[in-house]
């Protein structure tokens, strides 16, 4: 964690264990180095497309999605095409901005409520305030990562995460500081009314609080708001989705201009639909699931972000343990369980802190900062078009890039090294001219996006 003032450099610091199989990337061609053929990708999705249809009538997880004109609207202040982030530090929009004219700018908010928190990271406590400013000048909406809750509960030894959160969501004093650092971030919000900004609550805590809730119900997990004696929350009920209902309440006293997001977890039922590969019926009934235990809480939020992983497949590969490559299976049952979600929350969707690795440039050796993966590859690569247009179809509206901690791979030069080629591995052949620690690839395909005009979305 990095010390004195300013952000932390990596509020999540402890990976889930994985198991899946490795994904070998094709042999590189002089077109596209390192990305799949367009006939094998157009067989593949005509697969996807065809499974979706079959799980779907096969499905007694709810009334099926009938293709993008049942879209939920898209939240107002919204553009209406598919748009790029970026995870970008403050004082960072600027340079972000000459990678690409990106839609969104994201930060987190941690290191929990208190005197380490974001509002300690400026002298005048104005962090907030600050990013939103210099992310609409460079024509940007910010997104906040508000992960708070978990680091203002004291650190236990062997205890895990979830029993962290449990603790926590039960100490009245705790969840008080809570409120009121939340609190204080609405109210520099709302000091810009004409700005659309996003506030991303919680990642992983809904998720653990659905394995907590008997049933699926948030109303069933005891969690401290009206014990808290703040007046402004003493009607609300001592439970999970008392949690869910002070956080939109706060929100719509004090900045009604900020776009809450609910965070999917694709483990929250206790299977990984990741790491166990279930059929696609399976998938759905997991969706209905978690869009149960979210209508459960009877809080309205606006948005819903989901995630591939917090780390780069060979840097988890190497480091944590088990394969965490992803494969056409596994973008297709994440492309089916976000159809099913949206379709039954009505919530618009946002994938978010993306892995920037490839497996283009000799750059990426696996080395630290330098670590390969294959969602840019996938996303942004030359069947870009297919592919997201299935995530456009299934309610995504925005992809945000960026490393969930220190020693990824970053779109700059962070690891401070310069243009390096090591000998290439698995057919990484391409020569980097660019300091990137991607070897320039993000920021090459970025640009590439937006010049030819995003996707416009539908619904």
């Amino acid at each position: 964690m990095a010390t004195g003032p300013g952000p932390p450099v990596h509020p999540r610091f402890t990976p889930r264990a994985e198991h899946r199989r490795q994904w070998i990337p094709p042999p590189p061609s002089q077109r596209s180095i390192g990305r799949t053929s367009r006939w094998v990708a157009l067989a593949v999705f005509a697969l996807i497309a065809a499974g979706l249809l079959l799980a779907w009538s096969r499905s007694d997880g709810g009334a099926p999605a009938e293709g993008t004109a049942d879209l939920p609207p898209i939240p107002a202040g919204l553009p209406r095409t598919l748009e790029l982030g970026i995870a970008s530090p403050d004082g960072h929009a600027a340079r972000s901005n000459e990678i690409a004219p990106f839609g969104f700018l994201y930060q987190y908010l941690a290191g929990g409520a208190g005197d380490s928190g974001w509002q300690s990271w400026h002298e005048d406590g104005r962090y907030v305030a600050r990013y939103i400013e210099e992310s609409a000048d460079a024509g940007a909406r910010p997104v906040f990562s508000y992960y708070m809750l978990l680091q203002s509960t004291p650190a236990t030894e062997g205890w895990g995460e979830r029993d962290r959160l449990q603790a926590g969501l039960q100490d009245a004093a705790l969840l008080r500081a809570y409120y009121e650092d939340l609190a204080a971030f609405f109210q520099q919000a709302g000091e810009y009314p004409d700005t659309t900004i996003v506030l991303h609550v919680e990642p992983d805590l809904w998720g653990y609080a659905q394995q907590l809730s008997p049933g699926d119900d948030g109303a069933a997990l005891p969690t401290a708001v009206a014990a808290t004696g703040l007046p402004g929350l003493a009607d609300l009920p001592d439970t999970f989705a008392g949690f869910a209902q002070a956080v939109v309440r706060l929100r719509d006293e004090n900045a009604p201009n900020v776009l809450l997001g609910y965070h999917l977890s694709s483990w929250a039922t206790n299977q990984d639909i990741v790491y166990s590969d279930p059929p696609l019926a399976e998938v759905i009934r997991v969706a209905a699931r978690s869009a149960a235990f979210y209508d459960s809480l009877e809080a309205r939020f606006d948005l819903t972000f989901a995630e591939y992983a917090d780390r780069d497949a060979a840097f988890k590969d190497g480091k944590v343990g088990g394969p965490s490559w992803w494969d056409a299976g596994d973008f297709e049952r994440q492309v089916t369980l976000l159809t099913r979600f949206v379709a039954l929350t009505g919530l618009r969707a946002v994938l978010w802190q993306i892995p920037l690795g490839n497996t283009v440039y000799r750059t990426l050796d696996n080395s630290d900062g330098h670590y390969q993966d294959n969602r840019v590859e996938w996303l942004l690569g030359e069947e870009s078009q297919k592919h997201l247009a299935a995530y456009a179809d299934a309610g995504v509206i925005a992809l945000l890039f960026g490393r969930g901690a220190i020693l990824q791979t970053s779109p700059a030069d962070y690891a401070g090294d310069g243009v390096t080629n090591p000998e290439p591995i698995n057919g990484n052949t391409a020569i980097a001219t660019s300091a990137d620690d991607d070897g320039g690839y993000f920021r090459v395909l970025a640009a590439e996006y937006y010049a030819a005009g995003p996707l416009a979305l539908t619904g």
